[in-house]
């Protein structure tokens, strides 16, 4: 982890990073949990930029803060980070859940992920969340431009793969249509798509939103070598956003997860 860390924040001062958007005084975020002790992971686009600012834009300061920033580390560039900020990093990484949480999105999140028998909120049993791209921006992903998004894929698109090679992650969760496809894209992997029909979610005009899961399972992503097989499971349903997901969707889809997780331990 701190090799990799390292590498990210070395990263903070590339040209494709700096010109897409990113709030580069806020630190890469390399997990929202203890990956060194997780073995399931679930997989987002970003770090939202609320992890950094209060809804006035504002520097979360004090209890409120929930990742390190040049100014919380006393730096005035990245340039200067030792081993100790690394540490102070990580420890605000795998400490995530038991400070100030961004629960309005996570415990959503949660609820599936119990599927498999763990939760972000455990410490016996934890699971960790995950990014493709480790870099909060000041804008939301779905507001970046096309290019922007290249700009990051091309800095960090095997960020995952640095990551999930020094990890015991034996699942990754990926959570929404976008997710899915942004990690084929970076990973060059093509999951199994099979339509749910219990996860349908009914529109006022009579078409329902059809539910899609996804499996597949690969030792390589973004040419990195993984050491080990991850299992990937993912949902074309984004649990924070999708409009209508209901409780009974959200149920289907930790059934589903329960049993895919058990095909993976078997």
């Amino acid at each position: 982890m701190h090799l990799a860390l390292t590498t990210l924040i070395n990263r903070l001062d590339s040209t494709d990073t700096r010109r897409a958007g990113v709030i580069l005084w806020g630190c890469p975020v390399p997990s929202f949990g203890d990956l060194t002790k997780s073995e399931v992971a679930t997989l987002g686009l970003n770090p939202s930029n609320k992890e950094f600012v209060d809804d006035s834009g504002n520097e979360l300061s004090g209890a409120e803060r929930r990742f390190h920033t040049l100014r919380s580390l006393g730096l005035e560039t990245w340039r200067e980070t030792d081993a100790r900020h690394i540490d102070l990093i990580l420890n605000s990484c795998k400490n995530y859940f038991f400070r100030n949480p961004y629960d309005r999105w996570f415990r959503k999140l949660d609820a599936v992920v119990a599927g498999s028998g763990t939760s972000f909120y455990s410490q016996h049993a934890g699971a960790c969340h995950l990014d493709l791209i480790p870099y909060a921006t000041e804008s939301k992903w779905t507001e970046l431009t096309t290019q922007q998004k290249g700009w990051l894929t091309a800095s960090a698109g095997d960020s995952l793969g640095l990551l999930l090679r020094d990890s015991p992650i034996q699942i990754l969760i990926l959570n929404g249509q976008s997710v899915v496809t942004t990690f084929e894209e970076i990973s060059g992997i093509t999951l199994k798509r099979k339509e749910q029909r219990t996860w349908s979610l009914p529109r006022q005009n009579g078409r329902d939103v059809i539910g899609i899961s996804y499996v597949g399972e690969t030792d390589e992503i973004a040419g990195i070598n993984l050491g080990h097989k991850v299992r990937v499971l993912g949902f074309n349903h984004n649990l924070q956003s999708s409009f209508g997901v209901t409780n009974h969707v959200m149920h289907e889809i930790h059934r589903w997860i329960r049993r895919e997780s058990k095909e993976a331990g078997s």
